[in-house]
């Protein structure tokens, strides 16, 4: 008895340490894994949410576009030749109901002197407004940014749209959207937080900025800014912004930006985002790993304890186990045949360890078989495959591959068929099958099919171009009138 628990010690030791040596292996891989996946998560939904906040903003934008576009082909036919004037209330009402349907604020035509006509009726000069000579700098629709919009005094994103006229006039909807809007927005998407968004060009210009001054205002250069402390970080900002590259970047100890592209005007937003709050979602993901791995320590225990005592009885269950999934997953459920993977797979194999043994394939699919679903319905179909799969299986050897490729298909595989007699007994055994074939309980259906059928490795040495030299044969029978069998090689049909 000690002898025997002494042996089976001995036997299990071994196994055992390796098996607890490399579950601390796997258990330390995971668990830095588990970190620097908590981290790259936490990153995507900075991201995602700076995204949301971006698309957004440029959803309106767009949305300027999509009305400024119809407005101003209404009023460059509503304008003919002529050019701004006092009489011009048709044109003001269009610009009022632009501005009402849009999110802007602010409409007006302007025209290349600087002259302008607004919503309110206003006749007005905006020649000295910063925005102005940007306005003709592009053709087709501009985004643009202004700090002053010369009526109002308000930060605005400018869409421009031009204004198709028959002479010269170059006449221009601009549509003003006003900054207070963004920086409402923004706050909804804050960070918890060091409260610093802004919008910059791609060259680096702050054209709208909220909360904390920090590290730059509106109107700065945030590559200017950072240029001399934090070189290496622009230069990979700089690249990121160019690619529109969606990113969080850490700028000092405290704090990290998320930039991504608004999509309108080749701009970006900014996100700063605290450090402490990047830590805490960390931790928070952290936790969770954590507990996984307390469990996963306890299950480790437990599961060498059961390894050294029933180590023998679950590898037999298991094997037990694994042979019966396998067979349920290569078996076609409807005809207790192979099905189509499994098929495949067990005559790929057999070609592959006998390359040069001598076999058939045949493949037959039921006559009419959509008639027989549709004047007799589905269910006598169905029925019609259960019974061939049930009857084809008795006259063929148990180790010969019978499977059903899909819907009313249907692969024998005949291994060692070596004789030219044996090959023509095979094929009649086949056809002749088809003579006595019925299906149904009650009602005794008499099915009959096409059969193609080709040698290997003559006609196709793997399994591939077979299937295709069967597939041709089966083609054939087709065409010839159904209810009978054609091989590849029209000799073996004629005898």
């Amino acid at each position: 008895m000690n002898n025997n628990i002494k042996a089976i010690s001995i036997q299990w030791i071994g196994p055992t340490a390796l098996l607890v040596l490399a579950l601390i292996m796997m258990l330390f891989n995971f668990s830095t894994k588990s970190q620097l996946n908590a981290s790259t998560t936490v990153n995507r939904n900075i991201e995602m949410t700076a995204q949301t906040c971006a698309s957004i903003f440029n959803e309106e934008i767009i949305s300027l576009e999509k009305m400024g576009v119809p407005v101003a082909e209404i009023v460059s036919e509503s304008m003919g030749i002529q050019g701004l004037n006092k009489n011009m209330e048709y044109e003001v009402k269009l610009l009022e109901i632009a501005r009402v349907n849009s999110s802007a604020y602010l409409t007006m035509i302007c025209d290349e002197m600087g002259t302008a006509i607004n919503n309110r009726g206003e006749q007005i000069s905006v020649r000295e407004c910063d925005f102005f000579d940007k306005v003709r700098e592009e053709d087709g629709v501009r985004y643009l940014y202004t700090m002053d919009d010369g009526i109002d005094g308000k930060d605005a994103i400018i869409v421009a749209v031009p204004i198709a006229t028959t002479t010269n006039n170059n006449l221009e909807l601009l549509l003003f959207y006003a900054l207070d809007n963004m920086g409402t927005m923004v706050k909804k998407y804050d960070f918890n937080t060091w409260n610093l968004e802004s919008i910059i060009d791609r060259d680096g210009n702050v054209i709208a900025s909220f909360g904390s001054t920090r590290y730059w205002k509106q109107g700065d250069n945030i590559f200017e800014v950072l240029k001399n402390s934090k070189a290496d970080f622009i230069k990979t900002m700089r690249s990121q912004i160019n690619s529109k590259t969606t990113t969080v970047a850490p700028l000092d100890e405290t704090n990290s930006l998320v930039y991504t592209p608004l999509g309108s005007g080749d701009w970006t937003v900014v996100f700063g985002v605290p450090q402490t709050y990047i830590n805490k979602q960390i931790d928070q993901q952290w936790k969770a790993f954590r507990s996984m791995m307390y469990q996963l320590v306890i299950i480790v225990c437990l599961f060498v304890a059961f390894v050294v005592a029933f180590g023998i009885v679950s590898k037999i269950y298991n094997g037990r186990k694994q042979e019966q999934l396998e067979s349920k997953a290569d078996t076609d459920l409807l005809t207790g045949l192979n099905n189509k993977l499994a098929t495949e797979r067990k005559i790929k194999e057999f070609m592959a360890q006998n390359p040069n043994s001598q076999s058939m394939m045949f493949i037959f699919d039921i006559d009419n078989f959509k008639k027989i679903n549709d004047t007799m319905g589905h269910a006598f179909g169905d029925e019609v495959l259960r019974s061939l799969g049930q009857q084809i299986r008795v006259i063929f050897r148990a180790s010969d591959i019978l499977g059903r490729a899909g819907g009313d298909e249907f692969i024998v595989f005949l291994k060692n068929v070596s004789e030219a007699s044996a090959i023509r007994k095979e094929a009649k055994k086949v056809e002749d099958f088809f003579k006595d074939f019925k299906a149904g309980e009650y009602t005794k259906y008499s099915a009959t099919a096409s059969i193609g059928a080709a040698i290997f490795p003559q006609e196709g040495a793997d399994f591939e171009s077979l299937y295709k030299a069967a597939d041709s044969a089966l083609y054939k029978a087709k065409k010839r009138g159904k209810n009978q069998l054609a091989f590849y090689n029209e000799e073996w049909t004629e005898v």
